[in-house]
Formats: structure tokens, C-alpha cells, sequence
């Protein structure tokens, strides 16, 4: 999947350096959590699949990657969306998207997950935290 996004973006590159046309144009944007299904514990070394849901603006909004940050036991993650500069978008505020997140804990403490939902009325950064415990096998 990762290199099928790589290719894209290496040719919509290509594509937007083409002297005949001006390319299709488009940026990055971080978009906030609406909810999570994310399991109640983990295993140490088993994969999970942590699904991620949010809402896509309009129709020029396409999931890239997830926006995450590692910091000891605590991870910060954001869905990442290419929004193309198309004249023909329309709104899809009322559909909600969702990824995949892959995760795999490797230590034995628990993991703090926070998940960006937006800022409040000041400006601050909003979380859904969510504490996952790690269990060994017997």
C-alpha cells in the first residue's frame, strides 16, 4: 500500500511539473479523531488493528498516512489526508471514513494513546486518550 501511495505522488509530481499544464495541485491535512475501535488489552509482539474514524471535509479529501508520534509509552496519532485543489469538490460532511491503524507492542507497560480530535475554543490540542494494558501469555 505504501508504495502504491509513493508511486502516486511521485506521478501526480511528475504530472504537476508538465511545462502543456498546470498539474493538479494539492496539500496535506490533518484531520480530527471522531472515535476509535482500539482492543481492551494488548499482547506483548501480537499485531492489533487499531480502526481510526473521522469525518473527510469534501470529496477532494483522500486518506495518505496516519500522523504518528512515538514519545516513550505514549503515541499521538492524527489521520492524514491529500486534499486536491479540484473545482468539482463536494461536501461529505456527513460520511464517516475510517484506517487502519497496525499496531504491535513490544514492551510490557502500558500504552497511552492519543488521538486528535481538533482544537478547543483557545487553541489547545483536544485527545481522546485511551490507556491499553500489556499482558504477557501464560
Amino acid at each position: 500500500m505504501k508504495r502504491l501511495i509513493a508511486l502516486f505522488v511521485t506521478l501526480t509530481f511528475f504530472v504537476s511539473c508538465s511545462t502543456d499544464d498546470e498539474g493538479v495541485a494539492f496539500g496535506s491535512a490533518i484531520l480530527p479523531v471522531d472515535s476509535v475501535d482500539i482492543p481492551v488489552e494488548f499482547e506483548r509482539g501480537e499485531t492489533y488493528q487499531i480502526e481510526v474514524f473521522y469525518y473527510q471535509p469534501t470529496t477532494c479529501y483522500e486518506y495518505y498516512n496516519f500522523y504518528y508520534r512515538k514519545e516513550d509509552n505514549v503515541r499521538t496519532v492524527a489521520p492524514n489526508n491529500l486534499v486536491f485543489d479540484y473545482n468539482n469538490c463536494e461536501p461529505t460532511d456527513d460520511i464517516l471514513v475510517s484506517n487502519i491503524l497496525n499496531f504491535t507492542p513490544t514492551t510490557r507497560d502500558s500504552y497511552i494513546f492519543k488521538f486528535w480530535q481538533g482544537e478547543d475554543e483557545d487553541g489547545e490540542n483536544v485527545y481522546l486518550e485511551i490507556e491499553v494494558p500489556v499482558v504477557d501469555t501464560p
